[in-house]
This record gives C-alpha cells, structure tokens and sequence, in this order.
C-alpha cells in the first residue's frame, strides 16, 4: 500500500498563515485538495505556486465545514481520504502508520489519531482501539464505505464530526484509534485575520443551533428541548445580567447563543455566517 493511495482534503478560510505548516508537513507525492471558503483568488495562487502538490478550489462563498469536506471528498479518486483542519502538524511517520492501520483494518470505515486523546483507551496488539467517536481534527476515510454520503451539510460548524461518527456507527461501520499516529493539532482558531469578538459570537451562535440539531435528529425534539434548556436558561440569565451591568460584548455573545438556539428549535437553517 502506497501514498498513491491517498488524497488529503483540507478545508480552509481566511488560513493562509496557518496552513502553510500543515502543507509542509506534507509529503510532496501525496495530493492535496484544499477547498477554500471564499473567492480569494490570491490564496489560490500562492498556495498553488508553493506546494505543486495542492489544488485550491475556491467556494465563492463560505458554506461551512461539511458541504465544503464533502466537496472535495467527492472528488477523491484514492482508496482513502484524509481530512485535515489547516492548524494541524503531520508527524514523519503519520501517512504511513495510517496506511498500515488500513491494512491491518480493512473492515474501517474511520481512523483517527489518539494522540490528543484525555480518556484512557484500551489498545490492540497492533496499537489500535474501536470507539464510539473520532476528533474533527484528523479523520481518515475509507472512501468506499461511504457512497459519497459523508458529512450532513446542515452544520455550519460544530457536531460535523461527532455527528458523521454517530451515523457510521449506526451502519455498523468501524471506527478507530492508532496510537502510533501523531498529528499536532494547533487549536484556538484556524482562521488568521477575523475579528475577535465577530469570531466568539460565530462560535457561539453555531455551537448552540448544532446542539440543538444533533440532539434532536438522534434523539427526537422532545428530549433535544429537555437536554439543551438548561443552556437556553443560563444564556437568557447572562444577557439580563449584561444589559444591567452595560457590558455589550458579552451581552452580544449570549444573544447569540439564544438566537443560534432559538433558530434551532424552529427549524430555522443555520444562517449566521462571519463577516
């Protein structure tokens, strides 16, 4: 099994900065499709003339981490995809251990790296675990198992991948971690240039309508409502302490937690997009 049998898909806005480690990390043979949520022709072009590897398609648009993930795994032709997030640092050995594993476990649908993992795993012979859930960070796809069905295009950002773990699991697919798979996963923001605050009322508004989504498609709008009020409780108690208190930013971070929620429960599509 050879790299000739991967494509790496990563998706990216506003990431120059930060993806450029990412790429170099790359092995030069293996292809890369970046899909970019926007019309930066500049980034297309800078990126392009750095790595010859890489291919940029631009969104025209920014419609989020699922629709533009399935983008370019529609467009894989390899045995295997491997999803990246543009602030993650592949180790050496990363590409190979993960085609190793596939060999090892043809039956897998996902393999994820257990590096950046908190709870303790039991592990295989061959250093690997089944589990309920993989980290959006690196996902590695057995592209045949999925029938160009892969992530719900209605997350804008949040759940994507803990949702895709749960339908996979619901076919009875295999999911796994490698405990010899080591990828640095940056954090904070894979965005360069956003503003601050304009980035924390994104991220607030999103991850309470997919919370409330995910709950409710799994598990039906009753127990969704139940789960989640004590989110719509406390979010409705900070916006009357901020409005008293006259701190604005963070009044506006809760009102839009309420209203990323409250368009939730109404079946609303998630619309709130950073500027």
């Amino acid at each position: 099994m050879e790299s000739k049998d991967l494509t790496i898909i990563i998706v990216t806005f506003k990431s120059e900065k930060k993806i450029a480690n990412c790429l170099k990390s790359i092995p030069p043979q293996i292809k890369v499709i970046i899909i970019e949520n926007s019309n930066n022709i500049d980034f297309k072009k800078n990126i392009e003339n750095q790595f010859s590897n890489s291919e940029c398609i631009l969104m025209g648009e920014n419609k989020g981490y699922a629709a533009a993930n399935n983008i370019g795994l529609k467009l894989v032709k390899t045995r295997y995809a491997l999803v990246l997030n543009p602030d993650t640092i592949l180790d050496k050995n990363a590409i190979e251990n993960f085609l190793i594993s596939a060999k090892k476990k043809d039956e897998f649908w996902l393999i994820g790296p257990a590096n950046d993992q908190k709870k303790k795993i039991n592990f295989d012979e061959n250093g690997l675990a089944e589990v309920e859930n993989l980290k959006g960070f690196a996902i590695f796809f057995n592209i045949s198992k999925f029938k160009e069905k892969f992530f719900d295009e209605k997350y804008f950002l949040y759940f994507e991948e803990i949702d895709l773990c749960k339908s996979v699991k619901k076919e009875n697919g295999k999911i796994f971690l490698d405990k010899s798979i080591k990828i640095i996963h940056q954090g904070a923001s894979s965005v360069d240039d956003i503003d601050q605050e304009e980035l924390e009322k994104n991220r607030n508004w999103h991850w309470m309508w997919s919370t409330f989504y995910y709950h409710k498609k799994h598990k039906g709008f009753i127990l969704a409502l139940i789960l989640v009020f004590p989110k719509l409780l406390s979010a409705t108690i900070k916006v009357l302490i901020f409005f008293l208190i006259f701190n604005k930013k963070k009044r506006n971070i809760y009102f839009c937690r309420l209203s990323g929620l409250f368009n939730s429960i109404l079946g609303n599509k998630s619309w709130y997009r950073p500027s």
